[in-house]
C-alpha cells in the first residue's frame, strides 16, 4: 500500500466521522489555547514590570530601613532598626558619588474633597521627587525647597486619587482645598500616570507633600521609609553602593563585624526579583494548562482504541488483500497526529484570540511568543505520536482470519 494511499484512508476515516473527531480534539484545542494564553499573561506582565522599573532609572539606588533580630526573633517596630533625617542630610553632604538625594515617609489617610472621601498613600518627600523617581506632571507645579523649608501645606495629587474622587479633569482639582487629616492642602499640581505595578502597590495613588510638612503636621515622626539616591553613572554604582554603605554605617555607629541595619538595592536587584517572580507565575500556569494537554492526549488514546475495536472487520479485510502491519500501524497513527495538529492549530489560534481579547478588554498585557507557539505546536504533535502508538500497534497485531470472522 503506498504512503499516499494510507494517507487517503486514514483522513477518509476522518471525515467519515466529523463528530467524534471534532470532539476528540477539543482537550489538545483547551490544552493548547490555555498554554498560549497562560504563557502571553505572563511574558506580558515580565515585559511590563520590566518597562515600569527601567523607567524608574538604571543609576537609582534605594535605601530602606534593615531588621533587627533580637533573642525572640525580629525586634518590634518601635525597636527595630529605622533612618531618619540625619541619615539623609548625611548622604547629601559627604557622599562623593552622589548626584541626589530623596528621602521620603508615608502614610496611608483619608482625604476629603468638598463631599467626597477617598483613603491614599500620603508621601512627605523633597522637591527633587520628580527628578529622582522619573514622575512628571499632567498640570501645575511642583513644589518648591523653600515650601518645604517653611512646611507649606501644598499638594501633588496622583491621577488615581482623582478617579476615586469621581474627578475626570485634572483643572478640576487644581488650585482648590483639600483636607488631609484635617488639615487644609492646596493642590498644585497633578502627576501624570506611571502605571499600576502591582495590586498592592499603584504609583498613581498618592499625594505628594512636603517632607517638613509631613514630619511635623501630618504624620508627626522623624523616621523615614526610604531614601532614593541618584549615582552619577551606571559604571559608578558599585562605588555609590559603598559610599552609602560607609556613611550610614559611621552615622549609625555599627562596629567593625557587625551586620548593616538597613538594605541597599539598585534598579537590577528589583528588575531580576520580579523577573524571577513572574517567569516562575508563567511556568506554573503553563504547567497547569498543560495538563488539559495530557488528558487529552488520553481521550484521543481512547477513542482511537474504541475505532480499533468497531473496524476490526475492516483491518481483516485490508489485511487479506495484501497490507502489512506497517501499513495499518501507520494508518492509525496518521489518523491520531492528524487530530493532535489540527487540535493544536484551533487551540493555537484560540489561544491568541483570547490573549488579545484580554489584551483589549481589561487592558492586561499580554505577549504572545513564537516559542510558546512552537512548543504547544510540537507538544501536541508528540501527544498524538505517544497516545496513538498503543490503539495503531493493536490494530497492526489482529490475526487477519479472526478479523473476518468479527461481528
Amino acid at each position: 500500500m503506498l504512503i499516499g494511499e494510507i494517507f487517503r484512508v486514514a483522513l477518509g476515516a476522518l471525515r467519515a466521522n466529523k463528530l467524534r473527531s471534532l470532539l476528540t480534539m477539543l482537550g489538545i484545542v483547551i490544552g493548547v489555547g490555555s498554554v498560549i494564553a497562560m504563557i502571553a499573561l505572563g511574558t506580558g506582565a515580565q515585559s511590563a514590570v520590566k518597562e515600569r522599573i527601567t523607567a524608574l532609572g538604571t543609576t537609582l539606588l534605594t535605601v530602606s530601613p534593615g531588621q533587627m533580630f533580637g533573642r525572640g526573633g525580629i525586634s518590634s517596630m518601635d525597636d527595630r532598626a529605622k533612618l531618619t533625617m540625619k541619615d539623609a542630610d548625611a548622604l547629601e553632604a559627604r557622599g562623593t558619588y552622589l548626584t541626589a538625594v530623596q528621602p521620603e515617609m508615608s502614610r496611608s489617610m483619608q482625604v476629603q474633597f468638598l463631599n467626597k472621601n477617598t483613603n491614599t498613600s500620603i508621601v512627605g518627600t523633597t522637591s527633587n521627587y520628580l527628578e529622582v523617581r522619573k514622575y512628571k506632571l499632567l498640570a501645575g507645579r511642583m513644589f518648591t525647597s523653600q515650601e518645604d523649608a517653611s512646611k507649606g501645606r501644598v499638594a501633588i495629587v496622583g491621577p488615581e486619587v482623582l478617579k476615586n474622587l469621581a474627578l475626570e479633569s485634572p483643572y478640576a482639582i487644581l488650585d482648590q482645598p483639600i483636607r488631609i487629616r484635617g488639615i487644609q492642602f492646596t493642590v498644585i499640581g497633578v502627576l501624570e500616570s506611571k502605571g499600576q505595578s502591582s495590586p498592592w502597590n499603584n504609583p498613581d495613588d498618592q499625594i505628594l507633600v512636603p517632607l517638613n510638612t509631613a514630619r511635623f503636621r501630618v504624620i508627626g515622626s522623624d523616621r523615614i521609609r526610604s531614601i532614593s539616591v541618584l549615582a552619577k553613572s551606571e559604571e559608578k554604582i558599585p562605588d555609590t553602593m559603598a559610599d552609602i554603605q560607609k556613611i550610614l554605617r559611621r552615622e549609625h555607629k555599627l562596629r567593625q563585624g557587625r551586620a548593616d541595619d538597613f538594605t541597599i538595592r539598585n534598579q537590577s536587584d528589583f528588575l531580576s526579583t520580579f523577573a524571577e517572580t513572574t517567569e516562575v507565575f508563567t511556568y506554573l500556569l503553563a504547567g497547569i494548562a498543560a495538563v488539559s494537554l495530557v488528558v487529552g492526549g488520553i481521550g484521543i488514546m481512547n477513542i482511537m482504541l474504541v475505532s480499533v475495536t468497531e473496524r476490526t472487520r475492516e483491518i481483516g479485510v485490508r489485511k487479506a488483500l495484501g497490507a502489512t502491519r506497517w501499513n495499518i500501524l501507520f494508518q492509525f497513527l496518521i489518523e491520531a497526529v492528524v487530530l493532535c495538529l489540527l487540535g493544536g492549530l484551533i487551540g493555537i489560534l484560540l489561544g491568541g484570540g483570547v490573549a488579545t481579547w484580554l489584551s483589549s478588554a481589561f487592558q492586561w498585557n499580554t505577549q504572545i511568543s513564537a516559542m510558546s507557539i512552537v512548543l504547544a505546536f510540537g507538544f501536541s504533535a508528540v501527544i498524538g505520536v505517544v497516545f496513538g502508538v498503543w490503539p495503531a500497534r493493536r490494530a497492526a497485531q489482529l490475526d487477519p482470519i479472526s478479523a473476518l470472522r468479527y461481528e
